[in-house]
């Protein structure tokens, strides 16, 4: 009896052991899965992030440990290119020059912040109304031209150049910061976001705000404007960086360097000021840096209201 109780206890034994290394095996194999999934993750991001590390590190080089660097680019050397991510002597001289005695690149900053903010504001005064219209009310023709709006939405701006050139000079908006602006403002994509955050508001409740006696404006500044915000503030933040940056328009339709916007600033600075033209570029980043980083819920909302069906 001693002997059967003692070989159960032996089995008993050899299965907590043969339990404990399979739970140690599926721990490990677990955690190598995880470990490799964050290095998949993780270098594709350091990819991403290494041209924005060199810029913050070229910044606040000095112009001849620059030189040494760059030098293979300019001159058509056959040396390799070599970067210190942590220069031998940091300095932010090229900051104080840009921002102390260049008023030029203020001239252009202010110019990009009025260009963005007079096309953000057009387009909130143009497109949201549009976008929900296209939303609550059905009439014939409106799933047609909602369509069309989309079509639009997908022509880059090289297709609609000439007529838009052609319009703006009958118009005598040529070389003005109009020119650039008003084909902004009736941009279609600020609509078709607006209208998938508008979309995801139930009917009924516009119904019940209509038997409580409210009017379409009520409703629309109410209730419309409060619940699809988020589709709304994903088309402002894409727009403020979609415009920012852009250089085809103000290329097209902007002579007098002193109406451009910074984006067009910084291609005109030579290899010979290179600290300087990394300092602008790191100025010129911040903004965009801190409109995304505050929007991007709002961003990832907008982009799953546009993927929406009805």
């Amino acid at each position: 009896m001693d002997g059967i109780v003692e070989n159960r206890k032996d089995r008993g034994a050899e299965k907590n052991m043969i339990w404990n290394a399979q739970i140690w095996k599926n721990k490990h194999i677990k955690s190598a899965k995880q470990g490799l999934t964050t290095f998949l993750l993780l270098l594709p991001a350091i990819f991403v992030c290494l041209p924005i590390i060199l810029l913050v590190t070229g910044s606040v080089m000095g112009n001849g440990e620059l030189k040494q660097y760059l030098s293979p680019i300019f001159t058509e050397g056959m040396e390799y290119i070599s970067w210190k991510l942590v220069p031998d002597y940091p300095t932010f001289e090229n900051y104080g020059k840009l921002l102390f005695m260049t008023p030029q690149f203020f001239v252009l900053f202010w110019n990009s912040m009025k260009l963005v903010g007079c096309i953000l504001i057009g387009q909130l005064a143009v497109g949201v109304p549009a976008a929900w219209a296209f939303a609550v009310y059905k009439v014939r023709g409106s799933r047609t031209l909602f369509v069309l709006y989309v079509v639009l939405m997908l022509l880059p701006f090289q297709v609609t150049m000439l007529s838009s050139y052609l319009v703006l000079n009958r118009l005598g908006l040529l070389n003005t910061h109009q020119a650039v602006i008003l084909p902004a403002v009736f941009s279609t994509f600020p609509v078709f976001l607006s209208y998938g955050g508008f979309r995801c508001i139930p009917m009924q409740l516009f119904e019940a705000a209509r038997i409580d006696g409210a009017g379409e404006g009520t409703i629309f500044l109410k209730i419309g404007l409060p619940l699809g915000k988020s589709g709304l503030l994903s088309a402002m933040v894409l727009g403020f960086l979609e415009y920012w940056n852009m250089m085809e328009q103000p290329m097209a339709f902007l002579e007098d360097k002193a109406l451009w916007p910074l984006s067009l600033y910084l291609p005109e600075i030579t290899w010979v000021q290179a600290g300087y033209a990394f300092g602008a570029s790191m100025i010129t980043l911040i903004p965009a840096v801190f409109v995304f980083v505050w929007g991007q819920d709002y961003l990832e909302q907008g982009i799953i209201y546009s993927g929406l069906k009805e």
